[in-house]
């Protein structure tokens, strides 16, 4: 057992720089004089993604004027800091239920998911980021749990990306004929090659980019990001993997420009755009055309030999979000993958 609190220690200021982030505030408009204030706040990835969208919803009848304030982080840090207190008028998360704590805490509305999208408003896969040409060879789940492979991925008690990740890998070994024991033997075997659990995906990608690990498991869009930056990264689609879907909401008070913004998010020219940072769409209809950073950019999103979905293999968040990663509080027991953590003592940066 390896004790993952020495491992990342020397991660420790890439991790300062990162939490930065959370805090990281912004204006984007077409207008610096006057009109509505809409604060997004959202999970670490949508950053850079988010921009480009900002600017065409200016550029609509409903946006006219429109100002943004925007605040990123890791999605349940963010998530339980609107509920402290913290200002937003729409929230992006990576989870299902960083949204519902809003609702248990009267702040975004219990019918928030009753629309087109059921309140998706961004989609990915999780995927392998590599080296650049795959020196590893890594190609599928198994690859990952062979001795001395170095894996990063961000920290469950934090980050949205990694319960979509750790899933995946559950999803895996139980999708291919395992039991519940041989998928906790499989997970439990992939802590133990993780050498850092950064608090948020952008930390994780951070820490791999700057040259630690061999493989770090990401969002899809993330990878195809970080090559459009620059990064001296491949990424490969494993045969079987999850589907990510992030959900978004106004939040009670919010205002009519705040609701407009919700709506044109899943519109396919918004969906076009976070196409081009690497989302799927999760609207038909829309004109995505070559995705630099893709693997293959004319035909940026093949569809996975087997594709896991929280709904259809885990129950819904609502039965996967305690069954996993309970914290034991209130008398509850602990969530599988967060006694498996401690089990292998990969506790990671919250």
């Amino acid at each position: 057992m390896r004790d993952l609190r020495t491992r990342t220690t020397r991660l420790a200021a890439l991790a300062a720089a990162g939490a930065l982030a959370t805090a990281a505030c912004s204006t984007a408009s077409g207008d610096e004089s006057s009109g509505p204030t809409v604060n997004i706040n959202a999970f670490s990835v949508m950053e850079a993604a988010n921009e480009p969208v900002f600017a065409d919803f200016v550029g609509t009848g409903a946006g006219d004027g429109v100002q943004f304030e925007t605040s990123y982080g890791a999605s349940g840090d963010q998530s339980r800091a609107v509920a402290a207190g913290a200002d937003a008028d729409v929230v992006h998360y990576s989870l299902e239920t960083d949204v519902t704590r809003l609702v248990d805490e009267g702040l975004v509305a219990e019918d928030w998911k009753e629309n087109a999208t059921g309140g998706i408003a961004t989609s990915s896969v999780v995927v392998f980021v590599v080296r650049e040409g795959n020196p590893e060879g890594i190609e599928t789940w198994d690859d990952l749990v062979e001795p001395g492979v170095e894996v990063i991925t961000p920290n469950p008690g934090s980050s949205g990306s990694a319960r979509w990740n750790i899933l995946a890998a559950w999803g895996h070994a139980v999708g291919n004929g395992g039991s519940e024991d041989d998928a906790r033997e499989f997970v439990s075997a992939l802590l133990e090659n993780t050498i850092a659990l950064p608090g948020s995906a952008r930390e994780a990608t951070t820490a791999f980019t700057d040259g630690s690990g061999d493989v770090l498991i990401s969002y899809e869009n993330e990878a195809i990001l970080a090559k459009q930056s620059g990064a001296e990264i491949d990424y490969v689609l494993p045969p079987d993997t999850l589907l990510i879907e992030n959900p978004a909401a106004v939040t009670e008070d919010a205002s009519e420009a705040a609701e407009a913004f919700l709506a044109f998010m899943t519109s396919p020219e918004a969906q076009a755009d976070y196409a081009q940072s690497g989302f799927r769409p999760v609207v038909d209809g829309v004109e995505i055309g070559d995705v630099e950073g893709a693997n293959d950019p004319a035909d940026p999103f093949p569809t996975p030999e087997q594709l896991w979905t929280i709904d259809g293999d885990f129950g819904g968040w609502g039965d996967a979000a305690d069954r996993f990663f309970g914290d034991g509080e209130d008398g509850n027991p602990l969530g599988v993958i967060t006694e498996l953590q401690q089990e292998t003592g990969t506790v990671g940066e919250e």
